[in-house]
């Protein structure tokens, strides 16, 4: 089965802004926040994932282009949700993705992302 035939496949991932994923913009807020890396980081995981079933043993998918706006924050603490559609397939090597993250129904980020696959030796 071409990986082609799963476009519009959709993945969704539940998270809580916290650790690594939250910035307090080197001391300037009082508490720290979702920030824009950690937000992306999340996009990205979750379209990994989401294709990473469809991919040969020894392969997985590296990110090469983010199109994304963070448009409304979220605190710590706060529960989160990244969400993504396949929604292109090209040479059954790239993937192009619809991507979003909401707080509820508050969306926090929205964009395109690109991935990739590669092969990788399995020892």
């Amino acid at each position: 089965m071409s990986i082609a035939e799963k476009t519009g496949t959709e993945r969704e991932e539940n998270f809580t802004v916290e650790g690594m994923l939250m910035t307090d913009v080197g001391g300037l807020l009082e508490t720290g926040v979702l920030s824009t890396p950690g937000m992306i980081g999340m996009m990205e995981r979750n379209c990994a994932l989401l294709v990473q079933e469809f991919l040969p043993e020894g392969s997985a998918t590296v990110g090469f282009e983010v199109n994304v706006k963070h448009v409304s924050g979220a605190g710590e603490g706060a529960e989160c949700t990244a969400w993504g559609r396949l929604d292109e397939v090209i040479d059954e090597r790239k993937f192009r993705f619809s991507v979003e993250v909401r707080e509820g129904d508050r969306v926090l980020g929205v964009g395109t992302h690109e991935r990739r696959a590669i092969t990788f030796n399995v020892a």
